[in-house]
């Protein structure tokens, strides 16, 4: 059993104390490894990456969240079905959702429900790479992530929308059922298309980006001491390379120091910045400020953006569970929807909400559910998707698809699709072998 409660403070990630700045990951030994990802967000340009400046934000609630009892309630089931929540209509006739969820039920003619999403697993994790990856693949037995994340074959695909940002971000932690980056990562196609991990807690008042601020005392003029030394060395290479190489690599590394010590990255995570109102509204809560970080970041040009939402694997006492999660996501992500509407984001941001699989529709003996691969749920919208309305259906009691079944595969074709990456390319592992983005999958019927 895996229970990952809401308010876990708990510190996924390394901190600086454990590890150094250098072997963060922000300067190596001979130059900026950071490099490496603008680098390869420079190869999907040439490549011709999509000129539209779509993204997306996920929404990742690790642990398997309830399909009945929030956006597939069955209130003609037998009570031990049913469970103990009401479900309250929405502002699309016939749709209706938890009664905990008032704010997006307002909004509902916004937000599109895949009701028949679904898989065969109801094991952690390999619900949650198939889930993140589009892959059945890493299980149990076998951890290390066998398949890219969607978010790093975004990342390699179309890079950043815009200079001097990171393509693909996770707020606060990259974490998939305890592991980090885990299947949010890159896989075979390497660390440098891992996410960039804000770190901490957006709610708090001193909140900042560990990997955007220099630790132990060092001063961007001694960082600037460093590039001097890096420039030396280029001098040196220049002298023994004519293949133009250097000067790439210089450009790289210019880069990933101006995005380090520029103005864009550090205002665009500086959430201190937003009116209070704005952030009042998203709610004073880890899950609130990360939804509005991540509007933040893709308002200022990141592609892909996952937002961890931890504690949803409820074997028991689930009405509990769920009154004090699902006001708090509830309030978040209606706020998100709204907020990127009023600003002009929502017809070129999509949003996913969705976790590794639903719960069992029979509510067992510690008055929880347990894991059930085939049935669950997401929300989408944004992006042009269309919205207002269901996707699919469950059995009168919620246990299997009956209508338009989606596999994790599908949702994913759907959202490559409003992304601008053809699933149909591929990408060599550690062995050679070519794998295309998706094996198989087609995108949701009357969503595109």
């Amino acid at each position: 059993m895996l229970t990952i409660h809401a308010t876990d403070r708990h510190r996924y990630c390394d901190g600086l104390s454990r590890r150094s700045f250098l072997q963060a990951g922000i300067l190596g030994a001979t130059g900026l490894t950071l490099a490496d990802g603008l680098r390869a967000q420079a190869a999907a340009q040439d490549r011709g990456s999509p000129t539209r400046e779509t993204a997306l934000i996920l929404i990742w609630l690790d642990g398997g969240p309830t399909h009945m009892d929030t956006y597939d309630l069955k209130p003609s089931a037998p009570a031990e079905y049913r469970g103990p929540m009401k479900a309250i209509p929405t502002n699309v006739p016939g749709v209706a959702v938890c009664e905990l969820m008032p704010r997006q039920a307002r909004i509902m003619d916004r937000l599109t429900i895949v009701r028949s999403l679904h898989h065969t697993t109801g094991d952690h994790f390999a619900g949650a790479h198939w889930m993140l990856t589009g892959y059945f693949g890493s299980n149990v037995a076998r951890l290390d992530p066998m398949y890219p994340s969607a978010g790093a074959i975004t990342a390699k695909v179309r890079g950043a929308n815009r200079p001097g940002m990171p393509a693909y971000v996770a707020v606060p932690v990259a974490a998939s059922v305890g592991l980090v980056p885990g299947y949010h990562g890159g896989a075979y196609l390497g660390t440098a298309y891992n996410p960039f991990q804000t770190g901490g807690d957006p709610n708090t008042p001193n909140f900042s980006v560990r990997n955007l601020t220099l630790p132990g005392g060092l001063t961007l003029s001694q960082l600037e001491d460093r590039r001097r030394l890096l420039a030396s060395f280029d001098s040196l290479r220049r002298e023994i390379d004519a293949s133009g190489t250097a000067d790439t690599l210089d450009r790289f590394q210019q880069e990933a120091y101006e995005l380090i010590s520029g103005p864009a990255a550090r205002q665009a995570f500086d959430i201190g910045r937003e009116d209070p109102r704005v952030r009042d509204r998203y709610g004073r809560h880890i899950w609130g400020q990360s939804c509005l970080l991540a509007r933040r970041l893709v308002e200022a040009g990141v592609t892909f953006v996952t937002v961890h939402m931890g504690g949803w694997d409820n074997h028991a006492a689930i009405e509990a569970a769920l009154k004090n999660k699902l006001p708090i996501f509830d309030r978040a992500l209606a706020s998100l929807v709204e907020d990127l509407d009023a600003r002009g984001l929502y017809e070129r941001v999509a949003i996913c909400v969705c976790g590794e699989f639903g719960r069992t529709p029979k509510v067992n003996g510690n008055a929880g559910r347990d894991h059930w691969g085939e049935a669950g749920f997401a929300v989408v919208g944004g992006g042009g998707l269309r919205t207002g309305g269901v996707v699919g259906a469950t059995t009168d009691k919620g246990e299997y698809p009956k209508d338009c079944p989606v596999r994790p595969e599908d949702l994913w074709a759907t959202l490559y699709a409003v992304l601008g990456i053809d699933t149909r390319q591929t990408f060599v592992d550690k062995t050679g072998r070519p794998h295309p983005v998706l094996n198989g999958g087609q995108p949701i019927p009357g969503l595109l």
